[in-house]
This record gives structure tokens, sequence and C-alpha cells, in this order.
């Protein structure tokens, strides 16, 4: 009888978290299905694989971000990525030649 009580009592945050993040991975990818918007969007799913990298679109849309003057902190927020990602990318961007870097094509 004790072993059936025990049962019940599944600490629920694991479990929750578990499902958000499940939930999260399935837009991600019912996104990655519809067509594209507009092809400079931060919150575009193109812009990362299924695991949550970065695409090459979505390391270009961080320089263009970039290139506007943004923050790392903004890009973080926008791209939905660490600050230490974002920070990643800012250092690759300015040995890429920062503004005067040649542009990719997105898309």
């Amino acid at each position: 009888m004790a072993a059936k009580q025990q049962a019940h009592h599944i600490d629920p945050k694991p479990v929750l978290e578990l499902i958000a993040s499940i939930e999260a991975d399935l837009a991600r990818l019912k996104g990655m299905l519809e067509p594209q918007t507009e092809q400079f969007d931060p919150a575009n799913p193109h812009n990362k694989t299924c695991d949550g990298k970065l695409t090459p679109d979505g390391v270009e849309c961080c320089y263009r971000m970039f290139d506007e003057g943004k923050s790392r902190y903004s890009v973080s927020q926008a791209m939905k990525i660490s600050f230490a990602a974002a920070t990643h990318r800012f250092n690759a961007w300015r040995k890429a030649g920062g503004e005067k870097r040649v542009r990719s094509l997105m898309g």
C-alpha cells in the first residue's frame, strides 16, 4: 500500500519543464514547415536548426542586427539565444570585418 502512495507523489516541476521544452521544439518544427516570411526576421524559425543551433541564415541575421548597431543583449533577446552565444557571434562579426564585411545572401 505504501508503494502506491509514493508513486502518486511526483515532483511536477521537472515534468512541466519537459512539457514546455517539448512544446517549444514542436512550435519550432511547425514553424520550419510554414512558408518563410520576412527574410530578416530574428524570430524566423528557419534561423535555427532542430537542436536550437543557428543556421547560416540565423548567423547572418545576427550579423545584420550588429550592422544596425544593436547590442549583444538586444540580439540575444530577439534571436532567443544566450548572451554568451550573442557575444560569440559579435566577436565573429568583428573578425569578419564588422559593418564592412561582405553580407551573405539569406534564404
